[in-house]
């Protein structure tokens, strides 16, 4: 147990007060602290050496090591090191060890052992601006305006599904007496299968892979518009006899296959009168949430389903996509 200031105070009072008793200085720290006699209370040899040291020093801590004292790690020291990476954390210590004349290796020793700092890598995220939250409400307030409430919304995207596993060597340790030299492979092209989904609260139009005798070919927009017209043109055709649709809106994101001239004709033409919003800057009132809301919901959670089997080959990943999206 650590004993503070107070406890040594009270045993050198009650010390002296029982005439250098050292058993009634015991029995009365227990009564004055309220230590049960289950506890420990300072021993017999703890008491005279706090006394020994009162008489020989004037004070019942132990005395200074008899190291070199210290020259670098000293409170001031500390505190200026504090206050430049307060002023500039984004400067590496070598550059913060220049400015204050201090060696590399004692700066580092203040920082983790006086200062507990840490170095932290920033993790780069798509810049998001004050503005942005708004717009994706006064966008999805739009799109609840815009449709009838009767009609039937579908969200489409494609995703990526690569093979080869990803290592961040910044967080991967191997730990043995040796090293092992241990190489993570990756090939230049990691084999990957580009799969698109429609999704609706009727259900998932997909997958439909963009391939090229078996593999997997970049989205451009003439294949684009071969995906439109020879598939998905009569996937709806097909789900809306079968739900007896009537009203169908179709939604894509702003990828450049998407907005290509060529795919934006087929587009008018499998859906007459429909508007094209590129951009959305308006300020309605809320409205209420229907289902067609729940397409967006639906669309990530089966892009995370697919990533959680672990996949070897890209006929595997192509079974799990269909498989997930007719469940």
């Amino acid at each position: 147990m650590v004993w503070t200031g107070v406890h040594r105070g009270f045993v050198v009072r009650a010390y002296y007060e029982n005439n250098h008793s050292v058993i009634a200085t015991q029995r009365d720290f227990r009564i004055h602290f309220g230590i049960p006699r289950t506890e420990s209370i300072p021993s017999a040899n703890t008491i005279k050496f706090w006394i020994r040291q009162l008489e020989e020093t004037g004070s019942t801590l132990s005395g200074l090591g008899h190291g070199a004292p210290r020259t670098v790690r000293t409170p001031e020291n500390v505190q200026l090191v504090r206050e430049s990476i307060e002023q500039s954390p984004r400067r590496s210590a070598r550059k913060h060890a220049v400015a204050l004349g201090i060696s590399d290796r004692s700066l580092r020793r203040i920082l983790h052992e006086d200062l507990s700092f840490h170095s932290y890598k920033l993790m780069l995220v798509q810049e998001l601006h004050a503005t942005d939250y708004d717009n994706r409400k006064n966008l999805c307030q739009q799109i609840l305006l815009r449709i009838p409430p009767t009609s039937t919304f579908f969200c489409s995207d494609e995703a990526h599904f690569h093979l080869s596993g990803t290592v961040n060597k910044q967080n991967f340790r191997y730990w043995a007496a040796n090293n092992p030299r241990q190489l993570h492979e990756r090939p230049l092209h990691s084999p990957k299968v580009t799969v698109c989904c429609s999704v609706s609260q009727f259900g998932v139009i997909g997958p439909y892979f963009f391939e090229d005798e078996n593999r997997t070919v970049t989205v451009t927009s003439a294949r684009y518009v071969v995906m439109l017209v020879t598939y998905l043109q009569h996937r709806l055709e097909e789900m809306a006899e079968d739900h007896d649709l009537e009203d169908v809106w179709f939604q894509q994101d702003g990828a450049t296959a998407h907005t290509a001239r060529i795919s934006l004709g087929v587009l008018q033409q499998m859906f007459p009168g429909r508007e094209y919003i590129k951009e959305v800057s308006a300020n309605n009132d809320k409205n209420t949430v229907t289902d067609k809301e729940r397409s967006v919901n639906n669309r990530n959670a089966t892009k995370s389903t697919v990533i959680c089997f672990r996949c070897r080959t890209t006929g595997h990943t192509t079974k799990n996509c269909k498989s997930i999206t007719t469940s």
